[in-house]
């Protein structure tokens, strides 16, 4: 299983990106997305979820600002990211909880590789 980030970039300060994840390999489903960034020097923070049936979370300083969803039909999960801050200024990673087809009942997680968004003030 691979999952593969999209979308990043330089964007000034109010403007929008919006960040793709696809899934491929061997999935039966996807039961949950996350997304997380990570600025250097610091943890790892939870940004987004979204779960099997829609549920969603967001972390406060992104709540009303960023929307997360997904596209079974695509194993794909987006993260649309609208009036940008400099403070959002992160690498960002997507996380996968993925029911492999050849298993159909136990869940891995899956982290793609990062996808560098920047905001200028």
């Amino acid at each position: 299983v691979q999952l593969q980030a999209s979308g990043g970039g330089l964007v000034q300060a109010g403007g929008s990106l919006r960040l793709s994840c696809v899934a491929s390999g061997d999935i039966f489903n996807i039961s949950y997305w996350a997304w997380y960034r990570q600025i250097p020097g610091k943890e790892r923070e939870l940004v987004a979820t979204i779960t099997g049936d829609g549920s969603t979370t967001y972390t406060d300083s992104v709540t009303g600002r960023f929307t997360i969803s997904r596209d079974n039909a695509k194993l794909t999960a987006y993260l649309q990211m609208n009036s940008l801050k400099p403070e959002d200024t992160a690498v960002y990673y997507c996380k996968a909880d993925v029911v492999l087809g050849w298993d159909k009942k136990h869940a891995m997680y899956y982290w793609g590789k990062g996808t560098l968004v920047t905001v200028s003030s």
